[in-house]
């Protein structure tokens, strides 16, 4: 593997010579960087000093030895050692599970006094935070020890590296996350990784929850996988000719689709299906948790809304959106129908638009679902956006709006709850225009 020199070196100290500090270190080190890894136990750094890794890892051995030799690579038991002239300290110490599954900092509250313990007081220095931890963790424990020490600001550097390919995964990353709140200290640690890819520059918290999402959705992709493999079993299917062609559609399941915090599901077919898919299963005695799992969540989740929405001070409510999604009249299982009910049922005023929603217009099933569950709908019912932005005190989204909808809700300067999601990712020509005209 040829050495990949950086743009511009960095002096770094990194704490911590598991897997994530060592890989950590050594792949800085053959970027160009010079690196000190840190470490309490003195076996791990003298098999660094001594160009070894201190445990198997593909492709890691070879780098150590060839960036000790070099000089860009060393190891010390010594905080004060390794920070006297780093510019940047990666803190890459474990944090693993309590007993009641929350995390424990020891480590982390370790390391970082013994950064503050190490550090003059003008001294500048920025302190990347690459250990998996909660929201609210940097802000909260790392940030008050170095209260006293004004030259010390405090960044969130996830990692995004697996065990057995952690050397391919940092040279080739998938992703590259740097959250904090001074953007020159967010922009020198994302320098780092120059040449490797554009990172992803955030606040604090967002980025030390992006770690977590990202490995709930990878246990959340094989636990999926594992229930279909396992009702398909049961059904004599081939399960992985099921997947594999499920990963064909680069359009819809393996994409960004549906991957949008927003409003709760429904229409005529996902809960449908998913109520048939269990209900099938449950026959061949088979348990699918996961799967089980989705209605609940869902119902959950448009509970939450419910209450946001009951929870508004305003007396007159403007909801903008019916059908379950943007771009239909089906009205079917709209979670937006179980929503007004609510709020009629606790004595809220509200007035409903859909552009695509006129009740002489719809029929069979669709009529019969919205009259059955809210048989006066029809006085309910705005013809127009303009109609409900003038009788209106609050406006609650549900479903994105096409774009001069949305241009005319940004306008009117009402307050908006946004359930959808989807104000807040208009288009920037949309944005500007209603600036200007604000």
């Amino acid at each position: 593997m040829t050495q990949a020199s950086a743009p511009s070196s960095a002096r770094v100290a990194v704490f911590g010579l598991g897997y994530v500090g060592c890989v950590t270190a050594t792949c800085l080190a053959h970027l160009g960087h010079r690196v000190t890894g840190v470490d309490r136990d003195e076996l791990k750094v003298r098999s660094v000093l001594e160009g070894r890794a201190p445990f198997h890892e593909p492709e890691l051995e070879d780098l150590v030895r060839g960036n000790v030799a070099a000089g860009r690579l060393s190891g010390t038991v010594s905080s004060r050692e390794a920070l006297a002239e780093a510019e940047i300290a990666l803190v890459c110490v474990g944090t693993p599970s309590e007993r009641n599954g929350n995390l424990s900092l020891e480590q982390l509250q370790r390391a970082i006094e013994d950064i503050a313990r190490s550090l003059e007081a003008s001294r500048r220095l920025v302190v990347a935070i690459r250990s998996t931890v909660f929201p609210g963790t940097c802000e909260e424990v790392v940030e008050p020890v170095f209260k006293g020490l004004p030259g010390v600001t405090v960044v969130s550097n996830p990692e995004f590296l697996r065990e057995g390919c952690a050397v391919r995964d940092f040279l080739e990353p998938s992703l590259i996350v740097v959250g904090g709140a001074d953007l020159e200290s967010v922009r020198r640690v994302a320098a780092l990784y120059e040449g490797l890819g554009a990172a992803n520059l955030v606040n604090l918290r967002t980025a030390e929850l992006i770690k977590y999402a990202c490995n709930a959705f990878h246990a959340v992709k094989i636990a999926f996988a594992n229930e279909i493999g396992a009702l398909a079993a049961r059904l004599g299917v081939p399960g992985k000719e099921v997947m594999d062609t499920l990963c064909r559609d680069t359009k819809l399941n393996i994409s960004s689709a549906y991957l949008k915090p927003g409003f709760a599901f429904g229409g005529s077919c996902l809960p449908k299906d998913l109520r048939a898919l269990n209900y099938r299963a449950s026959r061949l005695d088979l348990k699918l948790p996961l799967l089980e799992a989705a209605l609940p969540s869902n119902e959950q989740h448009l509970r939450r809304a419910m209450q946001e929405v009951v929870d508004l001070p305003a007396e007159r409510i403007g909801m903008v959106g019916l059908a379950f999604k943007e771009n239909t009249d089906d009205l079917r299982e709209s979670p937006v129908v179980t929503l007004l009910e609510h709020l009629l049922g606790k004595g809220r005023q509200v007035r409903v638009f859909d552009p695509h929603i006129r009740l002489d217009a719809i029929y069979g099933s669709n009529r019969n679902y919205i009259l059955n569950a809210i048989p006066h709908i029809g006085r309910l019912l705005d013809n127009s956006i303009d109609d409900l932005l003038v009788w209106a005190q609050q406006l609650v989204t549900t479903q994105r709006p096409a774009p001069a909808i949305a241009e005319r809700i940004m306008q009117s300067g009402l307050p908006v709850l946004d359930l959808s999601g989807s104000l807040r990712s208009l288009p920037a020509d949309i944005r500007e225009a209603v600036r200007q005209d604000v």
